[in-house]
Protein backbone atom coordinates (compact mmCIF):
# COMPACT_ATOMS: atom_id res chain seq x y z
CA UNK A 1 0.00 0.00 0.00
CA UNK A 2 2.78 2.35 0.96
CA UNK A 3 4.78 1.89 -2.08
CA UNK A 4 2.23 3.86 -4.37
CA UNK A 5 2.56 7.49 -2.02
CA UNK A 6 4.31 9.96 -3.47
CA UNK A 7 5.91 11.79 -1.34
CA UNK A 8 5.43 15.74 -1.65
CA UNK A 9 8.09 16.89 1.19
CA UNK A 10 9.85 15.48 3.93
CA UNK A 11 11.69 17.09 6.92
CA UNK A 12 13.79 16.08 10.19
CA UNK A 13 14.58 18.32 13.26
CA UNK A 14 16.62 17.73 16.35
CA UNK A 15 16.72 19.87 18.99
CA UNK A 16 18.89 19.64 22.21
CA UNK A 17 15.81 19.14 25.12
CA UNK A 18 18.11 21.30 27.87
CA UNK A 19 17.52 24.11 25.61
CA UNK A 20 14.02 23.86 25.20
CA UNK A 21 13.90 23.20 29.19
CA UNK A 22 15.58 26.73 29.41
CA UNK A 23 13.38 28.63 27.23
CA UNK A 24 10.27 27.72 29.18
CA UNK A 25 12.15 28.66 32.45
CA UNK A 26 13.11 31.72 30.98
CA UNK A 27 9.97 32.62 29.49
CA UNK A 28 7.05 30.52 31.02
CA UNK A 29 3.87 30.12 29.78
CA UNK A 30 4.15 33.04 27.23
CA UNK A 31 6.95 31.05 25.60
CA UNK A 32 4.92 27.74 26.12
CA UNK A 33 2.01 29.58 24.78
CA UNK A 34 3.30 30.74 21.87
CA UNK A 35 4.76 27.58 20.78
CA UNK A 36 2.24 24.86 21.70
CA UNK A 37 -1.92 24.27 21.90
CA UNK A 38 -3.77 23.35 24.61
CA UNK A 39 -3.56 19.66 23.85
CA UNK A 40 0.25 19.73 23.99
CA UNK A 41 0.91 21.70 26.88
CA UNK A 42 -1.54 19.41 28.74
CA UNK A 43 -0.16 16.21 27.29
CA UNK A 44 3.78 17.54 28.09
CA UNK A 45 2.27 18.37 31.82
CA UNK A 46 0.72 15.44 32.00
CA UNK A 47 4.62 13.75 32.89
CA UNK A 48 6.63 13.96 35.33
CA UNK A 49 9.28 15.66 32.99
CA UNK A 50 7.54 17.57 30.22
CA UNK A 51 10.51 19.28 28.81
CA UNK A 52 11.22 15.75 26.58
CA UNK A 53 7.75 16.16 25.63
CA UNK A 54 8.21 19.85 24.31
CA UNK A 55 11.35 19.09 23.01
CA UNK A 56 10.00 16.15 20.88
CA UNK A 57 6.74 18.38 19.69
CA UNK A 58 8.90 21.47 18.60
CA UNK A 59 11.10 19.15 16.38
CA UNK A 60 7.98 17.91 14.68
CA UNK A 61 6.45 21.07 14.48
CA UNK A 62 10.14 21.97 13.04
CA UNK A 63 9.86 19.00 10.76
CA UNK A 64 6.71 20.01 9.09
CA UNK A 65 7.54 23.46 8.30
CA UNK A 66 10.49 21.97 6.51
CA UNK A 67 8.42 19.24 4.74
CA UNK A 68 5.84 21.74 3.61
CA UNK A 69 8.36 24.05 2.50
CA UNK A 70 6.90 27.80 1.53
CA UNK A 71 3.23 26.32 0.77
CA UNK A 72 1.57 27.45 3.72
CA UNK A 73 3.07 30.15 6.07
CA UNK A 74 2.30 28.75 9.50
CA UNK A 75 2.45 29.86 13.08
CA UNK A 76 3.62 27.52 15.70
CA UNK A 77 -0.08 26.80 17.35
CA UNK A 78 -1.14 26.32 13.82
CA UNK A 79 0.78 22.94 13.86
CA UNK A 80 -0.55 20.99 16.51
CA UNK A 81 1.16 17.13 17.20
CA UNK A 82 -1.25 15.13 19.05
CA UNK A 83 -1.49 11.52 20.17
CA UNK A 84 -3.95 8.56 18.77
CA UNK A 85 -5.61 6.39 22.00
CA UNK A 86 -2.45 4.18 21.11
CA UNK A 87 0.27 6.50 21.56
CA UNK A 88 1.32 6.82 18.09
CA UNK A 89 1.78 11.30 17.39
CA UNK A 90 -0.51 12.74 14.32
CA UNK A 91 -0.34 16.34 12.82
CA UNK A 92 -3.03 18.41 12.54
CA UNK A 93 -2.92 22.04 11.03
CA UNK A 94 -4.66 24.92 10.92
CA UNK A 95 -4.94 27.76 9.45
CA UNK A 96 -4.29 26.14 6.09
CA UNK A 97 -4.88 27.75 3.19
CA UNK A 98 -8.52 26.00 1.80
CA UNK A 99 -7.95 23.34 -1.06
CA UNK A 100 -4.62 21.99 0.51
CA UNK A 101 -4.49 18.57 1.99
CA UNK A 102 -1.88 16.90 3.10
CA UNK A 103 -1.37 13.42 5.08
CA UNK A 104 1.51 14.24 7.43
CA UNK A 105 3.21 11.37 8.92
CA UNK A 106 4.92 11.68 11.85
CA UNK A 107 7.74 10.17 14.08
CA UNK A 108 9.06 11.56 17.02
CA UNK A 109 12.16 9.84 19.74
CA UNK A 110 14.08 11.27 21.95
CA UNK A 111 17.03 10.30 24.60
CA UNK A 112 17.81 12.21 28.03
CA UNK A 113 19.64 15.09 25.97
CA UNK A 114 17.79 15.07 22.12
CA UNK A 115 14.55 14.92 20.56
CA UNK A 116 14.17 14.54 17.01
CA UNK A 117 10.97 13.48 15.06
CA UNK A 118 10.19 13.25 10.97
CA UNK A 119 7.89 14.46 9.14
CA UNK A 120 6.69 13.14 5.77
CA UNK A 121 3.76 14.88 3.79
CA UNK A 122 1.74 12.63 1.11
CA UNK A 123 -0.66 13.75 -0.53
Amino acid sequence: MLANLAVLGSGIDIIEIPRIKSAVQRWGDHFISRVFCDEEIEYARHHRNPYPHYAGRFAAKEAVIKALGDQAPLRWTDIKILNDPQGKPYCVLTGQPPGITHKIFISISHTRHHAIANAIITP
